[in-house]
């Protein structure tokens, strides 16, 4: 199938403003772009791009005083299918995982692993090692926390969203990650497109966050917002936290005047 994508956002800075932007998709899906991403902004204003530390495409421009627009649209190409669900899929020993999964077993600006380590034994230590313990995790956030999009504040930590149960889609991800980290399973926060396909109409769209868990020697998708296998994610970012994957990264102030976002299936050519 083919999934179209992208976003048009309006930012009003009060003077010109060094922006850094993660909304591209992510350079793993390149291969299955089948009409590459197009990007423009109004006023025109020089792009750049380059690659952070993580892998994921980073745009780099100067907004203008005044209002901003950026808009990009994709088409890419998905096999259809639900997300993965491998039951016996294992956890594997600290010792014996890849270096680069290790950054992924730490505390992070909103993951904080030392205050919520032994909640997380205490709750998760005595179910077997595995999928069955990632899946108890998500269902454990999917039900303790609140989804309440007007409750949104980008402030609010792991052991925040533990303590108020009430967040958004990065607070439901946050907290998983950092109960699997707690528990020795490396854990990271993905920013991304998920839309409807399969399921009720998402009114508005909006980009979405979930996870990607370290087990039997690949990173395997899970979702405590929805806890449900979904069709057709595209990720935009990988990192940390979200602190690592801001779509914008102002550095200086601005008003967000306008966002939009789209997600949808589009007809095969014949």
């Amino acid at each position: 199938m083919l999934i179209r994508c992208g976003y048009e956002i309006t930012l009003t800075c009060q003077q010109p403003t060094a922006l850094v932007c993660l909304l591209s998709v992510h350079p793993d899906s390149f291969a299955d772009l089948r009409v590459p991403e197009t990007v423009f902004t109004n006023p025109i204003v020089p792009t750049s791009t380059y690659h952070d530390l993580f892998g994921n495409l980073c745009r780099r421009l100067v907004a203008p005083a005044g209002d901003l627009t950026i808009w990009g649209d994709a088409t890419i190409w998905d096999d259809g299918k639900p997300d993965q669900v491998l039951p016996f899929a294992q956890e594997m020993a600290v010792p014996d995982l890849p270096d680069d999964c290790l950054v992924y077993l730490t505390g992070s600006r909103y993951c904080e692993t030392d205050r919520l380590s032994q909640i997380a034994w205490d709750t998760f230590g005595h179910i077997s090692p595995g999928w069955s313990r990632v899946q108890a995790i998500c269902d454990f956030v999917h039900s303790h926390v609140l989804f309440d999009y007007m409750q949104a504040r980008s402030t609010r930590t792991a052991f925040e969203t533990y303590q108020e149960r009430i967040g958004v889609c990065r607070d439901f991800a946050h907290l998983a990650v950092t109960f699997c980290r707690c528990l020795n399973i490396p854990a990271r926060y993905i920013n991304g497109h998920l839309g409807d396909i399969g399921v009720p109409v998402v009114d508005p769209m909006d980009f979405s966050a979930w996870i990607e868990v370290y087990l039997a020697g690949a990173w395997r998708t899970f979702d405590p917002r929805n806890n449900t296998p979904r069709i057709g994610r595209i990720v935009v970012a990988r990192g940390r936290d979200a602190a690592d994957v801001p779509l914008i990264n102002s550095f200086g102030p601005h008003i967000l005047k306008a966002f939009r976002v789209w997600t949808y299936e589009v007809p095969e050519a014949v």
